[in-house]
């Protein structure tokens, strides 16, 4: 597989079944139909409805979303290599315009002999079984997906699960997807496996990545497995999955676009949905989370404060990555003046309210700033307080208004 031309990130979000079935409190159809609304309307270019054979509101779920989905959006739908679940899944999921059937099964040798208990050539029977069936079952045109689950886990037996991926090929696949199902290393040894298939994998087969978040580096182990020759990466909005989650869709698009890759999200819709996103599941976003926390645009280090006041409004900024606007967000950023902070924020915060200071007017303020929030436990200092101040230090002053 050639992986120095220039690709396209195919974004593959998950939200719906492996974001939703680790919720306290799963989605009602209802919710699920607005949540899919937001995908479509950030511009993603497969979702992944559900887990039809799971349960019967899966199944109905599924079979509305389908139905209702554009033919733009690869629609898709988990199903266990069980050749009744696999019918069950057709049956939901033909109504879609674009289907893609999603079929996993392990293999790893921790999974195949701890879990499963059957032989590797029972394994191998098994996916070939459940895919062959499957192709026969939608036809020669619909996508069929195969999830190696556990290939996270199969560094020892890496070859077999490599045989495994180009068995459910030969059996009908069109897509492979290579999960990191639990994050247990460092991403660059789960990249180098992927590196693996994908020197192994025919060509028009497209390679997928699917990495959940344990240790907290889902975003850089699909972003460079992308590089490693992975085309589809699985996401989720807000990070939402079993555990720790999955692979944030927010910060690997916006950390591929970076790196002038083709990634076609509608950047502007992301905090909208990130906001609705956590209203729906109840699960308050971390004012440090990345891309969409409260807090991310604050700048208290007087170092930090003095560059920020240096590149506002330039499009690259000393101490940021993109503007609060690319991800819709309607806040700016803002320099508040702490204990840790310089005098470059006094001046900043006067500023910003049209107001020129001397420098000796500046200073005293700061010092005064900067012994009042040591003093009461390093709290903010805001402008409002650091206007009565000046007006006590020097009440008749006359400063110009910018």
């Amino acid at each position: 597989m050639n992986t120095t031309q220039k690709r396209k990130v195919y974004v593959q979000d998950v939200t719906l079944r492996d974001g939703n079935q680790a919720l306290k409190k799963p989605w009602t159809i209802r919710e699920k139909e607005v949540v899919f609304d937001l995908l479509v309307d950030l511009n993603v270019d497969g979702i992944e409805i559900g887990f039809p054979s799971s349960n019967q509101t899966e199944f109905d779920a599924t079979k509305l979303l389908a139905a209702r989905a554009p033919k733009s959006i690869s629609i898709a739908a988990l199903t266990r290599a069980n050749r009744n679940e696999i019918q069950t899944t057709w049956e939901a999921l033909q109504h879609a315009a674009n289907p893609r059937m999603h079929i996993v099964f392990p293999v790893s040798a921790f999974a195949i002999e701890n879990v499963l208990k059957i032989s590797y050539e029972q394994v191998l029977e098994k996916i070939y079984d459940s895919v062959s069936y499957a192709r026969t079952l939608v036809g020669k045109d619909i996508q069929i997906q195969f999830s190696g689950e556990h290939f996270g886990d199969a560094m020892e037996n890496l070859d077999f699960a490599t045989k495994a991926f180009l068995t459910s090929i030969e059996a009908g696949a069109n897509i492979i997807n290579l999960p990191n199902t639990v994050e247990r290393y460092r991403p660059m040894l789960f990249v180098d496996m992927v590196k693996h298939v994908v020197s192994r994998t025919p060509e028009g087969i497209r390679v997928s990545v699917h990495a959940h978040n344990d240790l907290g580096m889902a975003t850089a182990t699909t972003v460079e497995s992308f590089y490693a020759g992975a085309s589809q990466i699985e996401v989720a909005l807000n990070g939402l999955g079993e555990r720790a989650g999955n692979t944030n869709l927010y910060e690997t698009a916006i950390a591929l676009h970076q790196c002038g890759e083709d990634v076609g999200i509608r950047f502007h819709r992301i905090y909208p949905t990130a906001k609705r996103i956590s209203e729906l599941t109840n699960i308050p976003i971390g004012e440090k989370t990345p891309v969409i926390g409260e807090d991310i645009f604050s700048h208290r280090s007087g170092i930090h404060q003095d560059g920020v006041a240096k590149t506002v409004g330039k499009k690259k900024g000393a101490y940021r990555t993109f503007t609060p606007e690319f991800v819709g967000r309607n806040d700016e950023e803002t320099i508040s003046f702490t204990n840790q902070s310089g005098a470059r924020a006094i001046r900043f915060l006067f500023e910003k309210e049209g107001i020129s200071m001397r420098e000796e007017e500046i200073q005293e303020l700061f010092h005064k700033a900067k012994e009042v929030s040591s003093r009461e436990g390093n709290r903010e200092i805001g402008i409002e307080e650091l206007s009565l101040w000046r007006k006590e230090i020097q009440p008749t002053a006359d400063s110009g208004v910018l």
